[in-house]
């Protein structure tokens, strides 16, 4: 049986329709019949139908610049909901079939995995990565704006390539309180999670360098300091609120040269960290920086759970519906697509690239 699909055929082009085979679940897989798949969003293998996903802003990234593309052909879009209709075989799973999942795609380092990824009717999911709608109190649509960028909040904090802070239940005594945070582009998608887990964790300085018209949701979500990106004295502004003192800073928008906001914030005396979402290639302008007596490090992150430890991410699937129940992080807004319709989803992520957007869920089966 075929399916239809959207792919990227060459890096700069735009996405086109194709017909491919639905994959068949092998062991600890799903199929899954996609309900929501985000851009930006029982075999024991389960195979689910999927009805949903998203389109983030960095599926714009790698259809434009290739981010993240090892190989073309390329399916775009990493954020899944589904119908489970398959497991695979010699699979041992607490899901069923017919049960709603929210998922992230398989997305090994150097690889391209399409039978994994969102945009077409049926995606394979791997069961480490995904968790039930149900349990989260959420629509499908609501559910597959999760998975790729609170995984990257999840990241930033608490693995070892990011920030290394402890969770507060693992029985480490870390003083959350007396933390500073700054968040060049805040008003990110993955920048306001990861607000939203500095305050969960109880930090007493968060400080969201980002447009002033976010200011209001930024505040509601976590944020103590909005601070205006397009100021001329953007640097001195948030000097003035974290001194001295800043260790941890994340840029959730800028590529490699272009970091140097995140750098400059740091500490002078202190050793910190910067951690950033895009390649933190070339070398910083120094002029631009300030003197780092101390050092600094500069930390490029991915938020795909297939490049980190299993036990690592298990930690993130154990909690997440619980922290979705209980409203300490709250799904983007978004709009939807109907269908596979290649116009429109390309040019939503033109959007994206000339003024950002909300994100989009698209329904595959429609």
């Amino acid at each position: 049986m075929s399916q239809k699909a959207l792919i990227l055929q060459e890096i700069g082009q735009h996405l086109v329709e194709v017909d491919r085979p639905i994959p068949q679940p092998g062991k600890g897989e799903l199929l899954i019949k996609l309900t929501s798949v985000g851009r930006r969003p029982l075999l024991l293998h389960c195979t689910a139908q999927t009805n949903r996903l998203i389109v983030n802003p960095h599926d714009q990234k790698s259809r434009d610049r290739g981010l993240f593309v090892a190989t073309t052909p390329y399916i775009p879009a990493h954020d899944l909901a589904g119908e489970i209709i398959a497991i695979g075989p010699e699979t041992t799973t607490h899901l069923t079939i017919g049960e709603h999942i929210f998922a992230q795609s398989r997305l090994p380092l150097n690889q391209v995995l399409n039978d994994f990824n969102g945009l077409q009717q049926y995606a394979l999911v791997d069961i480490k990565y995904a968790a039930r709608v149900a349990d989260t109190g959420l629509s499908d649509d609501e559910a597959a704006t999760i998975p790729v960028n609170v995984a990257t909040g999840f990241v930033v904090f608490f693995s070892e390539g990011g920030f290394g802070i402890p969770l507060p239940d693992s029985g480490v005594d870390f003083d959350y309180a007396s933390q500073k945070l700054v968040v060049v582009g805040a008003a990110t998608n993955c920048g306001r999670y990861v607000i939203q887990f500095a305050k969960w964790l109880g930090f007493g300085v968060i400080v969201a360098v980002a447009g002033l018209r976010t200011e209001d949701e930024l505040r509601e979500i976590g944020a103590t300091h909005v601070v205006d990106r397009h100021a001329s004295d953007v640097l001195s502004r948030v000097r003035d609120i974290v001194g001295d003192e800043l260790v941890y800073a994340l840029d959730a928008f800028n590529f490699g040269p272009k970091q140097e906001l995140g750098v400059a914030v740091l500490s002078d005396s202190r050793r910190g960290t910067l951690v950033t979402l895009a390649p933190a290639v070339g070398e910083i302008d120094r002029a631009k920086t300030g003197e780092k007596r101390a050092g600094y490090e500069r930390r490029f992150i991915r938020g795909a759970f297939a490049t980190h430890p299993d036990g690592f991410s298990k930690l993130f699937w154990e909690r997440i519906t619980g922290w979705l129940k209980e409203g300490v992080i709250r799904p983007s807004k978004y709009r939807v697509i109907e269908g596979l319709d290649a116009d429109r989803i390309n040019a939503a992520l033109d959007e994206y690239r000339d003024m950002g957007g909300m994100k989009v869920q698209v329904h595959p089966n429609v």
